[in-house]
């Protein structure tokens, strides 16, 4: 899956902390200047699952347990458009089969390897950041201006310093032996580590990774929802805090800033959640086995393609009835406005 390359763009980046209200910029004293960007910016958002930092107490409660393989299990595509009256986010699927392009240098064993048939979250453990941009890149024919990258350890301490923990809501129970993750009906506001194992459920409603990733932009929203309604915005002090913690200290590939988080933030101080809107990329089913890879989630070509296309445009993502995957489809096109996500 290659689509062209726009030209690329001399952009300050977004940030998926930015769809908060600007009061942010106030925690380091205020925006920086940013140049008019042409067709907005692009973030990748992605999630490892490193357990650096997770203590065994934590480990044993919280289902973490296991070993990592440093890969990316949430991809998420975040285009703030020109304008910063709008937020589209897309989910890629960890397991869509992408080229990983080549020559790179396997940071596991030091082996140079070509381009080649992988899982697109497998783009992280062999070749750190760098390689994960450049794959998303290739798959999706958008430029990547910054790349914000999250763990085990930095999810569960953002999330604690939400004040009052973020909403989850559910019409029917979830129960997932893996995760240990036990929702009756309702709603229920959760701290990092049931929040943890809430977007990490795949077996607790029979979706698979597509029920993963609905999970994941639920909590996503309702956690900036808490975020504008929380006292944490008019605390200086927790305001910056939040924005270190979301960000870490490690070195990577157009890493965004805790500054340019901020500023991005004055920016976008008026898109509530009914300007912002969530879908998962066009998938038409399964791929056959690929050796040394295994079972892989295989794009709708023809609805990615007019997706990436609408985002490389600047445009809002085209409707659900507007892209027709194939009769294979395992998961439905249908993009969610931010404001129908939000707990009652």
């Amino acid at each position: 899956m290659r689509f062209p390359r726009p030209r690329r763009l001399l952009l300050v980046p977004a940030a998926l902390l930015a769809l908060a209200p600007g009061a942010l910029a106030s925690a380091l004293g205020g925006p920086a200047e940013l140049p008019a960007p042409a067709q907005g910016l692009n973030l990748l958002v992605v999630g490892t699952d490193s357990r650096d930092g997770v203590t065994a107490a934590e480990k044993e409660r919280f289902r973490l347990g296991g070993q990592d393989c440093d890969c990316t299990d949430v991809i998420m595509l975040v285009h703030v458009s020109a304008g910063y009256d709008r937020v589209s986010v897309v989910s890629l699927p960890r397991d869509s089969l992408a080229e990983l392009p080549g020559p790179h240098t396997d940071l596991r064993t030091g082996e140079v390897h070509d381009t080649h048939l992988a899982k697109i979250n497998a783009a992280h453990a062999e070749g750190g950041s760098p390689l994960t941009v450049e794959t998303v890149e290739a798959a999706t024919g958008l430029d990547v201006h910054r790349y914000l990258q999250i763990d085990f350890r930095r999810f569960m301490d953002t999330v604690d310093q939400v004040d009052g923990g973020v909403p989850i809501c559910t019409a029917k129970p979830l129960k997932d032996p893996a995760t240990g993750l036990d929702l009756p009906v309702g709603t229920r506001n959760v701290g990092g580590g049931e929040g943890l194992q809430y977007v990490r459920s795949r077996k607790a409603d029979g979706e698979m990774d597509f029920g993963r990733i609905r999970k994941q932009q639920r909590f996503v929203v309702n956690m900036l929802d808490r975020i504008r309604s929380g006292g944490i915005l008019r605390d200086p002090a927790k305001l910056r805090a939040l924005a270190s913690t979301l960000r870490g200290t490690e070195a990577a590939e157009r890493g965004v800033s805790v500054a340019e988080l901020l500023t991005l933030a004055a920016r976008l101080k008026a898109v509530g959640p009914s300007r912002t809107e969530f879908a998962t990329v066009p998938v038409r089913g399964f791929n056959p086995l690929v050796e040394g890879v295994g079972s892989t989630v295989g794009w709708d070509e023809e609805g990615a393609a007019e997706v990436f296309a609408r985002l490389r445009a600047d445009r809002p993502l085209p409707p659900g009835d507007a892209v027709a995957p194939s009769k294979l489809s395992v998961a439905d096109y249908d993009p969610a406005r931010g404001s129908s996500l939000i707990c009652p």
